[in-house]
């Protein structure tokens, strides 16, 4: 090891890894910004907006989440002095630079639509107003977390629309990419309207309920599926056992006899399949159930489920009461990314766009309008900040003088309860899980396409005339 570097074994990760030790979570090209923008003097006040390009070809709408983790990010973003000295040992900082990123502190302001809101292409999730530099260093994490847990909110969703009312726990944690990943994947999935999560830590940070039933290992480790199953229903009576180590069936058949040797003392809850043709096993399953008296006993399937299983299920009449739902749900293995991004829109006062093909940025401080006919939302119309519209403005805001207002503050059963009031808003159609035809309708007002079009044409003619582009007009 280089003696002249930092220790950033196990014990310094979990140390940055801490609430205010995340300043460093950034692309090496913002911090080398940051240093010109402060030599060049240029700390004029900068709008950034964060928005996905267009929707991946299984997603008609978007479950906007993560905007509280940003929020805690931005009041709290420090450089500490370790922080401060890694950075110059990379021999790309000033000194006067690094003095002045120690006292470096958000001051800017934030609108953002409140977490569980359904968000289409296009349409600002978040805008930041705030000296360039301040504004510049969030991009990374900004698009880190909100692009994770909107990806995660919004497969939930689609997962627990799917199950039709019946519970979904989510069972994602081992598979899922890292511990924040697993962490912050449970919270978008109680947002997005899953009804538990086996992940315990998750359960003590955010409140989320817990649940889960038994692994293979408890059956194998016993001398047979009987004592398992009685050894662990007598410990905790209202259980779900898990019937499908040796033969589902016969297994089955195993729980009948616990019940009947148990008798008023048998209290379990479920069994649970996971493997083979789920359809088959739960019609004979709840058979043999209901033959046997006991009715009141469900059946909860799990293994390798996603939305379109679980339709089909269901749509075969499956006897399922509820669904544990892992790696599908937990890594959204059919639209893992979003075309999300970053993108100055103005400085100075001065409205900034991309010319690049395919990569539209719309100038200025904006606001996302809803339109609705009756209880049912019918289009969106991206206008300027400064417009009036008939339709409610989506973006509110959070952030003022790098303070969260107390208006901000998110509750998650809230924020579980509003996502699913919204959705229920959105035409049929964007409900479903196929295409919508048509796509929910998101419009650009008059004002923002004319503003958008002299810039434009202040560009050309500002290329026409030096043989390049200015960054802004």
């Amino acid at each position: 090891m280089n003696p002249d570097r930092a220790d950033f074994g196990p014990k310094a990760l979990n140390e940055c890894t801490k609430a205010n030790g995340l300043a460093l979570f950034t692309d090496l090209y913002e911090l080398t910004m940051l240093q010109a923008y402060f030599e060049e003097g240029m700390n004029e006040e900068a709008v950034f907006s964060l928005f996905v390009r267009c929707l991946p070809s299984r997603r008609n709408f978007l479950l906007a989440c993560g905007v509280d983790t940003v929020l805690d990010h931005l009041e709290t973003i420090r450089f500490s002095e370790e922080d401060l000295s890694y950075l110059a040992t990379l021999g790309l900082f000033s000194d006067s630079f690094l003095t002045w990123l120690r006292d470096f502190r958000f001051t800017g302001e934030v609108d953002a639509v409140p977490e569980g809101t359904p968000v289409f292409a296009n349409e600002p999730i978040l805008e930041v107003v705030a000296p360039l530099p301040q504004a510049q260093i969030l991009e990374t994490i900004i698009m880190n977390q909100i692009h994770l847990q909107t990806v995660l909110a919004s497969k939930a969703q689609r997962v627990v629309s799917a199950a039709d009312g019946r519970p979904v726990v989510d069972f994602g944690a081992r598979r899922m990419h890292g511990i924040d990943a697993a962490l912050k994947g449970a919270r978008a999935f109680w947002i997005g309207g899953v009804a538990s999560t086996s992940n315990v830590l998750a359960g003590k940070l955010y409140g989320v309920p817990v649940a889960g039933t038994m692994a293979h290992s408890y059956i194998q480790a016993h001398d047979d599926e009987r004592t398992a199953f009685r050894a662990f229903a007598q410990i905790f009576p209202r259980t779900t056992l898990l019937v499908d180590t040796y033969d589902t069936l016969n297994g089955i058949r195993k729980v009948i006899d616990l019940a009947k040797s148990l008798g008023d003392d048998f209290n379990v809850k479920a069994v649970r399949l996971d493997s083979g043709d789920l359809l088959a096993l739960a019609r004979e399953t709840r058979r043999l159930l209901d033959d046997a008296g006991l009715e009141n006993i469900e059946i909860f399937a799990s293994g390798g489920l996603d939305e379109d299983a679980i339709a089909a299920l269901l749509s075969s009449g499956a006897p399922i009461d509820g669904f544990g739902v892992g790696t599908s749900m937990g890594v959204s293995s059919d639209a893992p990314d979003l075309d999300i991004v970053y993108k100055l829109c103005q400085y100075a006062g001065k409205g900034c766009l991309k010319l690049s093909t395919g990569k539209p940025v719309l100038p200025g401080r904006k606001q996302v309008f809803r339109m609705a006919e009756g209880e049912s939302d019918v289009r969106d119309v991206i206008g300027c900040a400064d417009e009036h519209s008939v339709g409610r403005p989506l973006l509110v805001p959070m952030i003022r003088e790098g303070k969260r207002l107390p208006s901000a503050a998110v509750d998650l059963s809230a924020a579980r309860t509003y996502a699913r009031e919204q959705v229920a808003r959105l035409p049929e159609r964007v409900r479903k899980m196929a295409a919508a035809d048509p796509p929910y309708p998101v419009e650009v007002s008059k004002q923002l396409s004319d503003l958008q079009k002299r810039i434009i044409k202040d560009l050309a003619d500002q290329a026409g005339g030096s043989g390049s582009h200015n960054r802004n007009v």
